[in-house]
């Protein structure tokens, strides 16, 4: 449904939820751990849609690290008010909302037992989001922000320069300039954001100075690398920072006649995983979760999936062993022919 028809009945349930929390005391505003541009500009723009509606202040919470220069950039240039999560009393918040994330799925850090009052999500819904007071979740959209754009729109909340570069850069970078699992919302949003952005933030963010690490990840991913027909592995093995390992899948994924990449690197006692396809056969969110089942926690939908096997030996023996077991299940899964591996830098 386009914007235009949906209008009315998302001023209704805006309003509503707004009067809701309104008459409540402090407000949360959760992301997922190791926060994306879509959860990071989500989060500024339900802020600000507080503050300016209810005159009221909400805090943003995040868990894991920001590691991607990208990602830095963007919270530092658009000054998005972060606190961590450990820092968080949930006790004091009489209002809880959960952003780009759902209860129980294991990419946020609150308590399986927390409540959890509004959820604004674009993924597949989850059984625990149902027990939730207020919920929205458009898995047909292609962001979270574009969903945050709209409550915006409808509540005639005027965008300043910075939150308009926010939630361009969340469209721009989740939905890859509109090439990947982007919807009619999205592609209206953007074009409406574009002119309302600060084109040197833009840039800065889009093109920051990149750390050794990346690098240093970048040559582990094309040393690691193998080849099964139209599938790709790559082993980065132990990353600085969580983010890199779907950065490299997203970039890997540009190698001709690959169909389906995944990148897994081993991060603090957590083995992090990322899927990409240009398969529209495929599902990544289902196929992720195939591959973690009974060992960890994944989500995702069409194209782009993440996920997690917690609670892994440091030693290379088992990193190794945790790798071959994900590479066999995603084998085996894709119903990949035998053939022989090719290792992609010899």
């Amino acid at each position: 449904m386009v914007l235009s028809e949906r209008l009315p009945n998302l001023l209704a349930y805006t309003d509503a939820m707004l009067t809701w929390v309104s008459g409540r005391g402090r407000i949360l505003i959760i992301v997922h751990d190791n926060p994306d541009p879509d959860s990071l500009a989500s989060a500024m723009a339900l802020r600000h849609l507080f503050a300016v509606r209810l005159n009221r202040e909400a805090v943003i919470a995040f868990s894991g690290m920001i590691g991607r220069s990208e990602n830095l950039a963007m919270a530092k240039l658009l000054q998005i008010p972060l606190t961590p999560f450990p820092l968080i009393e949930l006790k004091m918040f009489q209002v809880i909302c959960l952003l780009d994330s759902q209860p129980q799925t294991g990419n946020n850090s609150l308590p399986p037992e927390s409540r959890v009052d509004i959820v604004i999500d674009h993924h597949p819904m989850r059984e625990a989001s149902a027990a939730c007071r207020w919920v929205d979740i458009r898995p047909d959209y292609g962001t979270t922000a574009t969903i945050l754009y709209e409550y915006l729109k409808v509540q005639g909340v005027s965008l300043g320069t910075k939150l308009a570069t926010a939630l361009f850069y969340a469209i721009k970078s989740e939905t890859q300039d509109l090439g990947r699992e982007a919807r009619r919302p999205d592609r209206d949003a953007y074009l409406v954001l574009f002119p309302l952005t600060n084109k040197t933030l833009l840039n800065s963010i889009t093109r920051p100075r990149l750390p050794r690490e990346y690098f240093a990840a970048l040559h582990s991913a094309l040393e690691h690398a193998t080849i099964y027909g139209n599938v790709l592995v790559a082993e980065l093995k132990e990353v600085q920072f969580p983010e890199v390992v779907a950065e490299l899948a997203d970039l890997l994924l540009r190698l001709e006649g690959m169909e389906t990449v995944l990148c897994m690197g081993y991060y603090s006692t957590e083995m992090i995983l990322s899927i990409r396809t240009s398969s529209e056969q495929l599902n990544a969110g289902e196929l992720i979760r195939k591959l973690v089942a009974g060992i960890g926690s994944a989500g995702g939908h069409g194209m782009m999936a993440g996920g997690k096997v917690d609670n892994v030996e440091g030693s290379d023996a088992a990193i190794e062993a945790v790798e071959k077991l994900l590479t066999d299940r995603l084998l085996a899964e894709l119903a990949v022919p035998p053939c022989e591996p090719l290792e992609l830098v010899s």
